[in-house]
């Protein structure tokens, strides 16, 4: 396998947003490709997060690409307030809507980046049809809803099996993982074809996020076998 590029997202999710003006500077010195943002309304998932106000305060204070994903019911309704709001990529899931070509089309002719993302149990057969539409496709190595959950081993053979679909069908979609990652999952993630890591409490429950964010890439590059 031809090695990845190391794109790394921390989630402001775990952030201080008391101190959020500071710390997405911090992120950014470290070398943080990526600001990962997680919008949940308490229907598709059992929590209640953020919405356009945060994407909007963020592009006040940073000029890295937004990672948007949205864990909503009818996503659809919320495409053109983040792309005004500033988000770059929009993500959402195929469980939470219909029509999913129709919306990723209406995605990038907003100038964002389109993406879907599958929950542990949502086979990758729900993409398949709609690839050549996908600009990255994420793959929840835990259940949608909360910070601070265990990797699920399982989701390595699922990452491996959505990067051997998406190289047969020659796409250049970014291969997402987003839960759990830390200096001893990322590198099985890495392994199995991920080139995108949402971390959150790893870097911001470090006492260095800044540094952490260099170790986590340094993990991937290390080449460890899975």
């Amino acid at each position: 396998m031809t090695p990845q590029p190391v794109r790394i997202a921390p989630s402001v999710l775990s952030a201080d947003l008391l101190k959020l003006s500071d710390q997405v500077a911090q992120l950014e010195a470290g070398g943080a490709d990526w600001l990962h943002v997680d919008v949940m309304d308490g229907r598709f998932v059992p929590n209640l997060t953020f919405g356009t106000a945060m994407i909007d305060a963020l592009r006040r204070v940073t000029d890295l690409p937004l990672d948007v994903h949205l864990m909503v019911m009818e996503p659809e309704h919320y495409i053109e307030p983040f792309a005004e709001a500033g988000a770059s990529v929009f993500t959402f899931h195929p469980e939470a809507t219909g029509h999913l070509q129709r919306h990723l089309v209406s995605v990038r002719e907003r100038g964002m980046r389109a993406g879907l993302a599958l929950n542990p149990g949502t086979p990758l057969g729900a993409v398949e049809e709609v690839v050549d539409d996908l600009d990255l496709l994420l793959i929840m190595s835990v259940n949608p809803g909360f910070a601070r959950q265990s990797y699920i081993g399982a989701s390595t053979a699922k990452i491996r099996r959505a990067r051997a679909l998406l190289d047969d069908r020659g796409s250049t979609a970014y291969l997402e993982v987003d839960g759990g990652i830390a200096l001893n999952t990322i590198d099985a993630a890495y392994g199995a074809g991920a080139d995108t890591f949402v971390a959150g409490s790893a870097i911001f429950s470090a006492a260095d996020p800044a540094s952490m964010i260099g170790q986590l890439r340094e993990r991937c590059k290390q080449g460890v076998s899975v």
